[in-house]
C-alpha cells in the first residue's frame, strides 16, 4: 500500500474526573505543532453511589479512542487502567482497525479524500493499528462490588423496533427489564425521544444517561486531514471512520446496572444472514462494519465482564429472527410499544411530535416491511406521501436491507395487491427461526427458562426452524 493515513502525532486521553452524578475525561489531539482538546462527559439522572464508579468511568471514557489506532502513532492514556481494561483496549483496537480499513477506506464511501485511498494491493499488515498505547499506570484487583441477579435485564434502548421488542419480550417472560437510554447530545436523541417518553410513563425503571460522545467523534474527525470537508452533508447514512461506539453506551449505563444488581445487558441485534459472506478481504478478517453488533462481540463482552468482576452477561434475544418478524411480533403482541417506534436518520420535531423524514435508507426499510406485514405506517407518524413514493426510492436502490428480505417483502406486498414489483420473489426462510454458528446459536439466550419462553412466542409468528448447514439453510426442529 502506498498511502499514509496518519492524521495525528498523538491522542491523549485523560485524566478522568468523577462526581456523584457524572464523569468526564479529557481528549487531546496533537498534530502540526498544535494541541486541541475536548472533554467527554457522561451525566446520570441520579447519584450513582457505587464502589468502583471511577473504574467504569475510565472504561466508558477510553472507548472512543479505540477507533483511531490507524491514524496516530501514539495513544497516551493518562488514567489508571486495570490490566484487563488495557488488554480490552488493544484487542478492540486491532479488530476495529481491520473493520475500518476494509469498510471505510478500501470500500469507497466518498468521505475519505481520494489521495489518501490505498493504491495497489493491500495486505493484513496494512490493516494493523500504527498506534502504540502508552498507559501511565496499570493495576489489578478492583473496587467494584457487583452483585448481578440473573433475572434482571438492562435493555439498551434506542427507540427502534428492536429494543422495544426486547423490552416487551423480557417483560412478558419474567426477566425484570431496566430500559436504559443513552442520550447523545445532538439530534440523534430525537429518534429515541418518543420511546423514552412512552416507557418513562409506563415503567419507573426507565433511565436516561446523557453523553456528548457524538460531538467528541465529530471534533476528532473534523481534524482528520484524510476526511472530506463537511462530510456530514455528503452522507447521512454512515460516518467517515468511527465504527466502535456501542461499548461506550454499555459502559456508560453499567454504573446504573451495577447499582440495581442487574445481571444481563440485552441488545436489539436481530438476524443477519451470513450466507455468501467471507468475513475476509485479502486475508484481512473483518465484520462488514458491524463488529459491535456481532455475536463475537457479545461473547467477548460476557467473558470480559466475568473476568473483570462485573459478572454481567451480554446477549440479544432477537438473533434468530429477521426484521420483518420483529415488526410482526411487536405490532401484533405489544402494540402499545409498537407505536413508540422511530427508525430514521433525519428525524424532526413538529408541534412537539417527533416525525421521521420518510425517505432515508432506514425509513425506506421500515416502510417496506410494515407494508409487507399489512401495517399502516401512519401509526408511527409517516405521511401518506412517504408511502406513495416508496416504489420510486426502491427503484433507485435507496435501501439497506439484505436482498432476501427486500425480495420477500416485495413478494408479500405484491400478494396483498398494493403494488406489483417485477423483482418480487418469495424467500422461504425469511419467516423462519434461524440458527447458525456465526450470528445465532441455539443458546442465544443464556438462561434456559427465558429461552424456552421466548421460543414459544416466536413459534406463534414464524413458520418453523432452519439451520445453516454447509452454507445452505435447511429446515429442522426446535433445539433440545
Amino acid at each position: 500500500m502506498t498511502v499514509d493515513l496518519k492524521c495525528f502525532d498523538k491522542i491523549v486521553v485523560g485524566p478522568v474526573k468523577v462526581k456523584k452524578r457524572s464523569s468526564s475525561i479529557r481528549y487531546e489531539l496533537h498534530f502540526n505543532g498544535v494541541r486541541k482538546e475536548y472533554t467527554l462527559i457522561q451525566s446520570y439522572p441520579e447519584e450513582v453511589n457505587i464502589r468502583g464508579f471511577e473504574e467504569l468511568a475510565v472504561l466508558a471514557g477510553i472507548v472512543p479512542a479505540i477507533n483511531y489506532g490507524l491514524f496516530t502513532p501514539l495513544i497516551e492514556i493518562k488514567a489508571p487502567l486495570h490490566e484487563l481494561d488495557y488488554k480490552y483496549f488493544l484487542d478492540m483496537m486491532d479488530i476495529t482497525a481491520r473493520d475500518i480499513f476494509v469498510n471505510r477506506i478500501i470500500n469507497k464511501t466518498g468521505l475519505i479524500k481520494e489521495e489518501y485511498l490505498p493504491k495497489g494491493d493491500v495486505s493484513p499488515e496494512d490493516a494493523k493499528p500504527i498506534a502504540d498505547v502508552d498507559v501511565r499506570e496499570t493495576f489489578t484487583g478492583t473496587r467494584l462490588d457487583s452483585r448481578p441477579e440473573e433475572y434482571k435485564c438492562t435493555v439498551m434502548s434506542s427507540g427502534g423496533k428492536e429494543s422495544l421488542l426486547v423490552y416487551g419480550l423480557l417483560r412478558e417472560v419474567g426477566c425484570e427489564p431496566y430500559p436504559y437510554f443513552v442520550n447523545e447530545s445532538g439530534r440523534h436523541w430525537f429518534t429515541a425521544l418518543t420511546a423514552y417518553k412512552g416507557l418513562s410513563s409506563m415503567d419507573p425503571r426507565t433511565r436516561k444517561v446523557w453523553t456528548n460522545v457524538d460531538r467528541l467523534f465529530a471534533f476528532i474527525e473534523k481534524n482528520m486531514r484524510i476526511v472530506v470537508p463537511y462530510y456530514w452533508k455528503k452522507n447521512k447514512e454512515i460516518y467517515p471512520v468511527r465504527l466502535f461506539w456501542y461499548a461506550h453506551f454499555i459502559f456508560s449505563v453499567l454504573p446504573l446496572a451495577v447499582k440495581n444488581n442487574v445481571g444481563n445487558v440485552t441488545m436489539g441485534n436481530e438476524f443477519d444472514d451470513p450466507t455468501g459472506l467471507t468475513y475476509e478481504f485479502n486475508g484481512i478478517r473483518h465484520y462488514y462494519a458491524t463488529y459491535d453488533q456481532s455475536l463475537d462481540f457479545d461473547d467477548y463482552m460476557t467473558s470480559f465482564m466475568a473476568k473483570r468482576g462485573i459478572g454481567i452477561k451480554q446477549w440479544s434475544p432477537l438473533r434468530p429472527i429477521t426484521p420483518i418478524i420483529v415488526l410482526r411480533i411487536l405490532f401484533n403482541r405489544y402494540p402499545e410499544l409498537g407505536v413508540l417506534q422511530t427508525s430514521c436518520h433525519s428525524t424532526r420535531i413538529e408541534g412537539g411530535v417527533v416525525k421521521p423524514c420518510g425517505t432515508c435508507f432506514k425509513c425506506n426499510g421500515v416502510l417496506l416491511m410494515m407494508l409487507a406485514e399489512g401495517l399502516d405506517p401512519t401509526i408511527i407518524r409517516y405521511e401518506r406521501k412517504h408511502i406513495e413514493t416508496l416504489p420510486e426510492r426502491l427503484e433507485k436502490g435507496l435501501i439497506r436491507l439484505e436482498e432476501s428480505l427486500v425480495k420477500h417483502s416485495k413478494y408479500l406486498i405484491t400478494q396483498r395487491g398494493l403494488w406489483s414489483f417485477p423483482d418480487a420473489e418469495p424467500v422461504w426462510h425469511v419467516e423462519m427461526i434461524h440458527f447458525d454458528n456465526i450470528n445465532a446459536r441455539t443458546d442465544f439466550i443464556p438462561i434456559r427458562e427465558l429461552r424456552e419462553k421466548v421460543l414459544d412466542i416466536y413459534e406463534k409468528y414464524t413458520k418453523g426452524y432452519v439451520y445453516l448447514v454447509n452454507g445452505k439453510w435447511l429446515p429442522g426442529s426446535r433445539p433440545e
